[in-house]
């Protein structure tokens, strides 16, 4: 018999002095069984970087053809891609041409840095791609402080974030890997 996602009730509260975005979001996320804890809080901190009106989770690790989370227009347009994990070229490729903006946010230490040394020539030629590294020791804090119930409140200062739920707290720097050109 197959498992069963489990729910978990996010208060995602965003401070984003950079982009001057001030919101809490009530998220209530699916995590697929196959999801580790350290994915599904890095999906929450790439929600959080990324976080507006519009922005939303989708089905993804369920559905093969839709991102992490992503933002379309009224007319159904995806503006905005996001994929966590380690992307094949084609699939990064794929996402470039289905979305106005993509971004990939990679993690896994020395498995990432393999990943990226083998598709940035690929990628490269892509206008409207951005890849991020989140650090091992970093993503794996961040698992540390998935509960099924969470107050989160993310500080985003100088492309430097701060998570804290209840009295942890940890501080991510995600390292930008390739910029959008466009």
């Amino acid at each position: 018999m197959a498992q069963k996602s489990t729910i978990y009730k996010v208060e995602l509260s965003v401070s984003d002095m950079d982009r001057h975005y001030y919101e809490t979001h009530k998220l209530t996320v699916a995590k697929h069984p196959s999801e580790t804890d350290a994915r599904l809080m890095i999906r929450l901190l790439a929600f959080a970087l990324s976080a507006s009106e519009t922005l939303e989770l989708s089905k993804g690790l369920s559905t093969d053809d839709e991102p992490d989370i992503w933002e379309k227009s009224l007319s159904g347009e995806i503006d905005l891609w996001i994929t966590l994990g380690l992307p094949s070229e084609k699939i990064v490729r794929q996402s470039c041409g289905r979305a106005k903006a993509v971004i990939v946010y990679s993690y896994g230490g020395k498995t990432a840095e393999v990943w990226w040394d083998k598709i940035k020539t690929a990628t490269s030629r892509f206008d409207n791609l951005i890849v991020m590294n989140l650090a091992a020791s970093e993503t794996s804090e961040l698992a540390g402080m998935a509960n099924r119930s969470m107050k989160l409140q993310v500080n985003i200062q100088d492309s430097d974030v701060m998570i804290s739920v209840d009295d942890k707290v940890v501080y991510v720097t995600p390292i930008k890997l390739q910029n959008c050109k466009g």
